[in-house]
């Protein structure tokens, strides 16, 4: 059985980290928004990790917060916002202010961009 690689956050203070902490328990959010971002688009975990402690997983954890106020579980409030960001894609308006290829699923998308940025600015 192969097991998830969760890496810890880099930024405690903002990014999904430190917006989830106004509304749950972060340690119990993380390693559950770390695994089922990494399934769900396939990339690597520092990607996934770089996405969390960015401005765009703080957007990504008001969207699970929304989830919780909805009296859902930490898991499916952030499974929920999973499925949303999947299901949303990629806008050439986004594509070209981003550099993201148009179509691309949205968390897809953000991810992979996040990680792009984190290798070239470090």
């Amino acid at each position: 059985m192969k097991t998830e690689t969760i890496l810890p956050t880099r930024n405690t203070d903002w990014g999904f980290f430190g917006t989830i902490t106004h509304h749950g328990d972060p340690l119990e959010a993380w390693p559950l928004a770390m695994a089922r971002i990494g399934r769900a688009t396939g990339c690597p975990h520092d990607a996934v990790r770089d996405f969390l402690d960015s401005r765009y997983g703080r957007h990504f954890a008001d969207d699970v917060a929304n989830g919780l106020a909805r009296k859902l579980t930490i898991e499916s409030a952030i499974d929920a916002a999973v499925e949303r960001w999947m299901g949303w894609t990629i806008t050439r308006r986004t594509s070209r202010e981003t550099g993201i290829p148009s179509g691309l699923p949205y968390l897809t998308g953000f991810v992979t961009h996040c990680e792009i940025e984190a290798e070239a600015f470090g």
